[in-house]
């Protein structure tokens, strides 16, 4: 079995200006797995730097080769046969990149293992909901300004703590669509939210604020769902089952996003995202600017599993990555080209 790990740098087509980052950029890992001639991809997208939880893409890179890597192939070398994609969310460690770790090799070996059973990804995850499309947008960027697809039928809006101006206002109104406001853990108080709230007229439809504390404080975010009608999302604070369940035990928001490379991977966000419903939540697919190959999967898992608005659009770069991608008859339905991962660097080559 070969592993190969490469590093693409992406520019955004337009940055998105959040409390504490600005996203103009994306780091995109690329995972290839061979084993008897048969490859498997996977893809993660990781933060420049660390922030509220989330790794750097050095702190992603480091866990990768020194780390997970080694005990995919230590696996492999034990038991004589590549490992199942089921087995990978096990591998997760305690520190922060273990999650976006396993869930790129995670996603790479169920690339294989379909290609190898010549199935699709559809096979294993049937079409059950027709999944709205969510797109992000900020009010902090210098120029305002975003084409708001007919399809898509919600619309998350960077913010930070403050009243907002007319310029702002109209912005939100041009919208013409629900907006969930995004706090990103900016808020120190609840006047923080419920002072930009009022400021926003009636014309507006906020469906939700997300996540405007820090990840894991449920106390602060039940007191402000009992002082607003607004209903709170929570994003950042979501990494496990057991999240969820705190969540609904302090009754801390109704909307939740699941992110893959976030809670470690397809299987365990497939089983969160089932979980959310059950504890009668409403979950939604959430992603990290990725490419069209991981929107694809993202996209899959939605249509299985949520009819809550997702992150499954394609993220437009400045550069034609129309030849990048490569339809597969089996696996994901789609992989990176052999042009991509020529003109990506290295980052590590095992067996």
């Amino acid at each position: 079995m070969k592993l190969t790990l490469w590093r693409d740098e992406e520019e955004l087509a337009k940055p998105v200006t959040a409390a504490h980052q600005r996203h103009d950029s994306r780091t995109r890992l690329y995972l290839e797995v061979e084993h008897e001639g048969v490859e498997g991809y996977g893809e993660i997208d990781p933060q420049p730097f660390s922030l509220h939880g989330d790794p750097s893409v050095v702190d992603v890179i480091q866990e990768l080769d020194g780390v997970v890597l080694l005990q995919v192939q230590s696996a492999f070398a034990r038991e004589g046969e590549v490992p199942s994609w089921t087995r990978i969310a096990r591998f997760a460690g305690p520190r922060d990149a273990s999650g976006p770790a396993v869930t790129l090799v995670e996603m790479a070996l169920l690339d294989r293992e379909l290609r190898m059973a010549g199935e699709c990804l559809s096979d294993r995850w049937p079409v059950r909901f027709d999944t709205p499309r969510q797109v992000t947008t900020s009010l902090l960027d210098a120029t305002l300004g975003v084409e708001v697809p007919r399809d898509v039928a919600r619309v998350r809006v960077k913010t930070a703590p403050g009243v907002l101006g007319a310029r702002e206002v109209a912005f939100l109104e041009s919208l013409r669509c629900p907006v969930l406001l995004d706090f990103n853990c900016s808020a120190r108080s609840d006047a923080d939210v419920l002072e930009q709230l009022a400021s926003i007229p009636s014309s507006v439809e906020i469906v939700a604020v997300e996540q405007p504390f820090s990840p894991g404080n449920v106390v602060d975010h039940a007191r402000l769902a009992e002082q607003t009608p607004v209903l709170i999302s929570l994003d950042e604070g979501v990494r496990s089952l057991r999240d969820l369940d705190q969540i609904v035990r302090y009754r801390a928001a109704t909307i939740v996003c699941v992110k893959p490379a976030r809670v470690g991977g397809y299987a365990n966000a497939r089983t969160m995202l089932e979980r959310a419903k059950e504890l009668g939540l409403r979950p939604y697919v959430g992603g990290f600017f990725e490419s069209p190959f991981a929107r694809s999967v993202n996209r899959a898992l939605a249509w299985h599993t949520t009819d809550e608005p997702s992150d499954i659009g394609d993220v437009t770069t400045s550069s034609d990555a129309a030849h990048d991608f490569t339809s597969t008859p089996t696996g994901f339905g789609l992989g990176p080209a052999k042009g991509l991962l020529e003109k990506s660097v290295l980052v590590a080559s095992l067996g």
